[in-house]
Parts: C-alpha cells; structure tokens; sequence
C-alpha cells in the first residue's frame, strides 16, 4: 500500500464562511412568501397522501423528507425547505473537501468552495425541496470518499461509499449511471486496484440494498421510470433549444468562476501528467456530458460533478502560483466579484419573480377549484372526485388543499396516474384543466363551471359509465400536456 499522502488542512473558517453566506442567503430567498414551487409541492403532495417505495418518476426520499417536515410544522414552507437549503450549503463544504484530498491548499479550497457557492442553477434552485437540489452534495460525498480512498487506502470508506450511492439511488436514479461511468473510467484510465477490493464489491452490495426497495417498486409496476427518459428527452428539446441548448448549459451552469475553472479543470485532467490518478475524472465528466447532450438531459444533470472537476482546475494554479508562472492572479477575486453578482442577481430573481409567479399560479388553481367545489350541493361533494390535468394541478390541489379546504386531489399524470384511483363511491369528477378530453368517454355529462381562459377552466363531468379500477389505466400518462 502507497504511503499516505499528507493534504493540507482544512481551510475550515473561510468554507464555512461561504457556506454559511449560502444557508442565509437560500433561506431569505426561499423562506419568504406563502408560494410553492411546483416540484416541490409535488414531492410535498407524494408525502402525504401517496408515501410508498417509489413512484412513476421519483424514488422515495425527498417525499419522505417533505412528508417528515410536513409533520414537524404542518403547512410551513421554511419547515418544507430547511433540507434543501442545509443541502446547498453542505455541497459547498465538501467541494471544498474534494479540492483538499487532491492537495489542494486553504486558497485553493476557497477558490472551489466560492465557485460552488455560485454555480447558476445551485443559486437558482437551492431552497427548492426537490431530488435536483438533494443531489449534488451526494455526488460530491461520493467522489470525496472515492478521492479519499486513493489517498489513504482505508477500505472501509469503500462501505460509506456503497452506502452514499445507495441513499443516493433513493433521491435520483442517475447515480446508478455516475457509479457505472466512474467504474469503466476507473478501468480504464486507474487506479484499477480500486476494481481487486473486496470491500468495493461488498460496499456496491450494501448500496444495491439500501436502493433495492424502490428498484423493487418500479419492477412491480412496469418500470415507468425507463418511459420517462424519452419524455425528459422531449421536454429538454422544447424548454432549452434542443441538443445545442442543452450542450450550453450543462457547462455554463456552473457559473462564471465555476465555468472558467470547470474548463481548465478537464484540460488539467487530461494533460498535467502529475494528476494521471485523477484522469477517470475528466473521463467520467466528458462520458456523462455526451450521454445528456444526446439524450438529451437536464441542464443540472452535472451539478454533481462541478465541483470536482472545479477543484482540479483550483490546485494547477495553486501548483502554478507556487512554481511562481501564473500571470493572472489579479483576476481571480474580480472574476469571483462577478460570478457572485450573478449568482446573487438570479438568486433576487428566483425570490422575486420566479416564485411570485409560481404562487400566482398555484392559488389560481386552487382559488378556482375550490370556488367551484365549495359551489356544489353537500351531498354532491361527497360523490364527487378532484382530478387534474397534470401532476402540477393536481400537486397544487393537494399543496394548498388546507388553505381552500379541498380534498385529496388525483390525475392520470405522471406519478399520479400510477397512485390509486378516486372511491368508488365518488360516481363524478370536477376537472381542473384546459380540456378533459380524456374523461369524456367515460361520462354521460361533461360541462364546463369555471372559464376564466384558455388554461383557467374548471368542468363538472358526472354520470360516470365505467369503475375508476378499469378507466384509471387508461388515463395513465407521463407527458405534461
């Protein structure tokens, strides 16, 4: 076994300093208001009514998060985002963490702890309780024992790996393709000695495990999860310019600092023969981002991994500072000046306008659903169900359900379609949604109540002609719209 490696020591008051300038920040921005984000109020909506193993499109543990915040403070959205926000802070302390086991000093840790405070779409989304903002501080614990491992040779953080991945399988599937990306990088590029472990093997077992139960949940079920990446594939297309779009912004979501360092970080990886070990990096990182520029992906999909391959890029010019040859330490901290009013900037933005227009749109929802709910005779309302047109109406149902005294809302989209149906005693549905198309061959009467435009309308469809247990199936769709 090679000798340790000594590392410096963790520059401890400036990363927390950041990462603590990161929590406030998130939380002034997302505890503000009365307003949902809609992803987030869906994990909330699956929390409580529909906590299971899995769902259509989502392993269990941010419902389960957002279901254990619910309980703590019922209806309290900075209760629902304290996970979210801790996460954002903690992946600035680990990519700080990274950057030292690849003998990075206390500059260079601050330079990758300040670019991952300021990566685009962290900022954005940072005090959203979703599976995108819980995942890239999992990536990066998962990298930081793997770096860990090369330096010290303790095998039992092969074990806390396994399990890192396996909690991680439970918040997003896409770690299952980062661990089979970084084995065959690892095969090809070393340390393969990592591969002749046991313990990796053993620790692969315990995360096979601890993600067994949702895997086991989307075999039961047809494996809806494997239809969604044709529907992600479509939706990138139309949200960010297609491929090309895609290719942009897999990179430039990691903010201005992060964006510069990111690149010089896999030309570092790929040439400086000094870090040949750390090579399976790079590759990891070019693999992943082809796959989701063809798939094509989401422009967070790499959040992960920014840091990583930023804190590479942070100790060559730590080792170029040294050697006395780098000519451009007058633009770092204004480079950084920058990337931190941008980052800050979007942060207003999201705070602002982004949110306000989400809370608009969600208590329209349920302002109409329930003004024409609350319209109906007494007993009409117990027979009658609430669907949605989509897993976003239905989330916002079910989101402000309190507020506007609603019941429990269903839909044929998304993880819905695959939740149970409405009772059977519930024989009519009031539909919130442009057109309920799909639920007019299976009722004798569809009119519409509320029509306040083109994607405002409420419609009462009664005299239901076939049990929820034989039409539910057939309304069952991933696609939005």
């Amino acid at each position: 076994m090679p000798p340790t490696r000594a590392v410096a020591p963790f520059a401890r008051g400036p990363v927390l300093a950041i990462a603590a300038v990161v929590a406030v920040a998130q939380a002034v921005a997302g505890f503000r208001g009365t307003s949902y984000w809609f992803d987030e109020v869906y994990m909330l909506a699956i929390g409580r009514h529909h906590l299971d193993w899995g769902s259509a499109d989502q392993p269990p543990l941010t419902p389960l998060l957002a279901a254990l915040m619910d309980a703590i403070a019922p209806g309290s959205i900075p209760a629902l985002r304290l996970p979210a926000v801790l996460a954002t802070a903690g992946a600035v302390v680990v990519a700080a963490l990274v950057a030292r086991e690849l003998g990075g000093d206390r500059r260079a840790q601050v330079l990758t702890a300040g670019a991952q405070a300021t990566a685009l779409w962290t900022t954005l989304a940072g005090h959203w309780l979703t599976p995108y903002v819980l995942e890239p501080v999992q990536w990066l614990l998962l990298c930081w024992l793997l770096l860990r491992w090369i330096r010290v040779r303790d095998d039992r953080l092969l074990l806390a790996l396994g399990a890192v991945a396996g909690i991680a399988a439970q918040t997003k599937f896409q770690v299952l393709l980062l661990a089979a990306v970084l084995l065959a990088a690892v095969a090809v590029c070393g340390p393969r000695e990592l591969l002749r472990r046991p313990m990796l093997w053993a620790g692969a077992g315990i995360g096979a495990l601890i993600a067994a139960p949702t895997l086991v949940w989307q075999a039961v079920n047809g494996w809806p999860q494997l239809q969604m990446s044709s529907v992600v594939a479509a939706e990138a297309d139309a949200l960010y310019g297609g491929r090309t779009g895609v290719a942009l912004t897999l990179v430039i979501c990691a903010g201005v600092a992060g964006t510069a360092l990111l690149l010089y970080g896999l030309w570092v990886l790929l040439r400086a023969e000094e870090m040949r070990p750390y090579r399976f990096l790079a590759v990891t990182f070019l693999v992943l981002y082809a796959l989701f520029v063809v798939a094509p992906g989401r422009p967070y999909y790499l959040g992960g991994l920014y840091g990583v391959i930023v804190a590479a890029g942070a100790l060559d010019l730590q080792r170029r500072r040294e050697a006395g040859r780098t000519r451009l330490r007058w633009a770092a901290w204004p480079a950084y000046a920058l990337s931190a009013a941008v980052a800050g900037g979007l942060l207003v933005f999201t705070a602002t306008t982004i949110t306000s227009t989400s809370n608009d749109m969600g208590e329209a929802i349920a302002r109409r659903a329930a003004a024409a709910y609350h319209a109906l005779p007494a007993d009409a309302r117990g027979r009658t169900a609430l669907v949605g047109d989509s897993y976003i109406v239905a989330a916002y149902l079910d989101g402000y359900s309190v507020r506007y005294d609603l019941p429990q809302a269903y839909s044929g989209n998304r993880g819905y379609g695959w939740f149970p149906p409405p009772p059977e005693e519930q024989t009519d549905a009031l539909f919130v949604g442009r057109d309920p198309a799909a639920l007019r061959p299976f009722f004798s009467d569809v009119r519409l109540v509320v029509d306040e435009g083109p994607d405002q309308k409420v419609w009462l469809c009664t005299g239901r002609t076939e049990p929820w247990e034989r039409l539910w199936p057939q309304l069952r769709t991933l696609t939005v719209g």
